[in-house]
């Protein structure tokens, strides 16, 4: 199926996934304030999804789109919100062992991971890669009050801060892509070069609205653009030899990892996520 049917099908899913975050958003009492969560953030979040993998259903989507607006409103908090260390452990405490009344945060992930509805094995994976980007936003954070920030190599392995390989992961357990960890163990390479690409590519996209925020970038740490555009060339590089060899047992997974470097990069030329300020 391609052509204007399959553009329209497809653009079909992205108006109801934005609708589904936008009437999900207001269950949850100051988690996601209308300053930073416009309607513009639900459907580029929801276009994303469905873009991504247009083959779903609109209740398949429902958990990647789910899994992102997680990652924008820890951002939020731990970025915005949070002014010592003991209230970043307290977010990333809310997301891993929260009592669902206990906060919004805890009652949106607690609802997040009952709609993943995994076996307990691959439930087990969610919660690690969950705590993966949790634990690497709180490095972030400590980064951005260091005296000194990291060298680049280790800044680059921490990409797990920007959350692309965790709503990858919550919707391939969703949609039935993978069946185990091993399986998700086997995509993990692939996603990981994917997710330091973006990681640069969000960079490059922010890097004006970041310059006065304090926030730890490749810029900051001194690299110029053509230093970044280059790496980022490699790192899209990488990710195609990593993602070739899939191709045959998780073509579905291959597809939308390749998708994401492209759309991605086109998406980020010229607009961003957040609303702005």
């Amino acid at each position: 199926m391609s052509g204007p049917f399959a553009t329209g099908r497809t653009c079909a899913l992205a108006v109801a996934g934005g609708r589904d975050l936008a009437r999900v958003a207001a269950r949850y009492d100051g988690l996601f304030p209308e300053k930073s969560f416009d309607a513009g953030l639900y459907g580029s979040l929801a276009m994303a999804g469905a873009f991504g993998s247009p083959w779903s259903t609109p209740e398949e989507l429902r958990v990647i789109n789910r899994a992102s607006l997680l990652v924008f409103a820890v951002d939020r908090l731990i970025d915005e919100e949070a002014d010592s260390r003991e209230q970043v452990a307290a977010v990333i405490g809310e997301c891993l062992d929260g009592e669902p009344g206990s906060s919004p945060l805890a009652a949106y992930t607690a609802d997040l991971r009952a709609e993943l509805a995994a076996p307990p094995a691959l439930e087990a994976a969610w919660r690690d890669q969950l705590e993966r980007l949790l634990r690497a936003m709180a490095r972030e954070w400590e980064w951005s009050r260091a005296e000194r920030g990291p060298a680049i190599e280790e800044y680059l392995a921490n990409a797990d801060s920007c959350g692309a390989l965790f709503i990858g992961v919550s919707h391939w357990i969703r949609t039935g892509v993978v069946a185990s960890p091993d399986e998700l163990r086997r995509l993990r390479p692939a996603g990981d070069a994917v997710q330091r690409y973006l990681r640069l590519l969000n960079d490059v996209a922010t890097r004006h609205r970041e310059a006065g925020s304090g926030d730890v970038n490749v810029f900051t740490l001194g690299w110029e653009l053509d230093e970044v555009n280059d790496r980022m060339a490699g790192l899209a590089q990488e990710a195609a030899g990593l993602i070739e060899p899939l191709r045959q047992e998780h073509p579905r997974a291959a597809e939308y990892l390749t998708w994401q470097i492209h759309y991605s990069a086109g998406f980020y030329g010229l607009s961003d996520f957040w609303a702005a300020s």
